[in-house]
């Protein structure tokens, strides 16, 4: 399946800037609102609009138990983020920091430009079955439209230095998005130190479940404190689709 390309697909134009945290075609008035859990959770998706059939019948969906991987001399990855005002929001689904000052990462000799991050509790993807408590996803896009998502997932442990700075700025949920002046953060700092990282064609894991995204999921888990986990799920609640089957898809390592 081709790529999908932002400027020509509509419903990309909106899901491509919430990728995974939330997309908000699904609150349109010619439907409900899709939801994470419930009547409207995941599991209905499929059947609430005909646009969304992919979210059950797609081959290539996300999240995934990634339980063995081939090892490829891919693409490597360099990161090339500059601090911001932090631009903010809590749309109910997540919180999401956008970025606008071209911070850039390198796949091989290709450049994706940093759109936004979000946050997902429990994380989604796993490893070996490992549920991670918490994940960041940093949506990247790309000249061509490619959406790529790298994913950041955490263990309890040590609290985290990043998130001790983001979490006192996060906002509750029914505020508009805001930029907070003189509140620089520059999301370097959520990266773990080793680039190793799996690698799998997948999709948005909201409706329409759009496929053709690429996920780089960082091999190394970072920890956060039980303390900080709390915080976050005070903010939002549970946001992760169940895990979907790999269907023959090949997964590869790099790093």
């Amino acid at each position: 399946m081709a790529p999908p390309r932002i400027s020509s697909h509509p419903i990309l134009v909106w899901c491509g800037a919430a990728l995974l945290a939330g997309c908000g075609v699904a609150t349109a008035a010619t439907g409900p609102a899709w939801q994470y859990s419930g009547e409207y959770g995941p599991e209905q998706w499929a059947r609430m609009r005909p646009e969304w059939t992919l979210c059950g019948s797609g081959q290539r969906q996300s999240p995934v138990d990634i339980t063995s991987a081939q090892r490829q001399s891919g693409a490597m990855l360099g990161f090339h983020y500059r601090p911001e005002a932090l631009r903010i929001v809590n749309d109910g689904h997540t919180v999401r920091v956008r970025y606008r000052n071209g911070s850039r990462l390198l796949l091989g000799r290709e450049a994706l430009t940093l759109q936004q991050f979000h946050f997902h509790t429990p994380g989604g993807d796993r490893l070996n079955g490992e549920d991670f408590p918490v994940a960041v996803h940093l949506l990247h896009k790309g000249a061509s439209g490619q959406l790529v998502s790298l994913v950041l997932l955490f263990r309890l442990g040590e609290p985290n230095t990043a998130l001790s700075e983001l979490l006192p700025r996060m906002p509750t949920r029914g505020l508009p998005e805001q930029t907070l002046a003189g509140s620089l953060f520059d999301p370097s700092r959520l990266l773990p130190r080793s680039t190793a990282h799996y690698r799998y064609d997948g999709s948005l894991t909201a409706p329409p479940c759009t496929e053709g995204v690429v996920w780089l999921v960082m091999k190394q888990p970072l920890t956060l404190s039980a303390a900080q986990l709390a915080q976050l799920k005070a903010l939002f609640p549970p946001n992760a689709r169940p895990v979907q089957p790999l269907h023959g898809r090949v997964v590869s390592e790099g790093g």
